[in-house]
């Protein structure tokens, strides 16, 4: 029941305790407890939107930053992800598993000039980073499974 809750919930956060509770054959009571409890466990972290920002007033620019790290004695990457995660700029930080770096880190701004600022005058001089490398986000299509540019695909997934 739980991972039918969260799948859902993927989908639309701000769906109702009652309708969530028709789609699973329970109360509206019962699917508000399920939520909570999921909460509670720190499963559900948070809720967030999904935005269309070419439909905003103000730009924004995302960029992926991967990162060459030295990993600390005793504390692998973590310290210097927990140092990069506090900027305000950065939306995520993962750890990746192989490849040539070792942190990804997803990052916004109002424009290429504070987010190029942010890489170079914050993020490449934290002590263990050896190199960045940006790559600048042009346009998003799909995020967490939502469409962004209103196009629906055919029933066989093409367009």
């Amino acid at each position: 029941m739980k991972e039918q809750i969260i799948k859902i919930l993927q989908q639309n956060a701000r769906i109702s305790n009652t309708e969530l509770g028709e789609m699973l054959n329970i109360t509206a009571d019962e699917a508000a407890k399920e939520i909570k409890e999921l909460e509670d466990e720190g499963i559900i972290r948070g809720y967030s939107v999904i935005l269309d920002d070419d439909m905003l007033a103000e730009p924004t620019v995302y960029a992926t930053i991967e990162l060459k790290v030295t990993p600390q004695r005793d504390r692998g990457f973590n310290d210097i992800a927990k140092t990069i995660m506090m900027y305000d700029e950065v939306e995520s930080v993962s750890l990746m598993s192989s490849g040539a770096y070792d942190l990804a880190v997803e990052v916004k701004g109002k424009d290429l000039k504070e987010v190029a600022f942010f890489v170079s005058e914050r993020l490449a001089t934290i002590d263990g980073i050896l190199s960045t490398s940006t790559h600048f986000i042009l346009k998003k299509y799909k995020e967490k499974g939502i469409f962004i540019d209103n196009e629906e695909p055919d029933e066989r997934g093409l367009y």
